[in-house]
């Protein structure tokens, strides 16, 4: 974790996403997921690049086990894009920065 990004937990899941206001991207990762910590960097430069527009958070399945089976998560890294906590996209797999940011501003505006 970063300044850039938040670590969200099962029990803060709600009040962290699903009641936020405005764009949350959610990442969906373990320690053990070599695909997922080749991201992180991506993820935190969008959270410095996008701040005040998208919040990123991260939740670590293995420690967080509820949310990612509520959201249907069945690999990682997955990100889902919350907008005023309902869910409106999803990527799955490690992509570069670049594709990142496309398929995030092509849902943000």
């Amino acid at each position: 974790m970063s300044e850039h990004t938040v670590a969200v937990t099962d029990q803060s899941f709600e009040a962290d996403v699903l009641k936020a206001d405005g764009f949350v991207l959610v990442d969906f990762w373990a320690e053990w997921c070599g695909p997922c910590r080749m991201i992180a960097p991506a993820l935190d430069e969008i959270g410095r690049d996008y701040k005040g527009r998208v919040t990123v958070a991260k939740v670590d399945i293995d420690s967080n086990p509820e949310t990612p089976t509520t959201f249907g998560v069945r690999s990682i890294p997955t990100m889902i894009l919350f907008r005023d906590g309902k869910p409106v996209a999803q990527q799955m797999g490690a992509l570069p920065k670049s594709q990142l940011k496309a398929w995030l501003d092509s849902h943000i505006g």
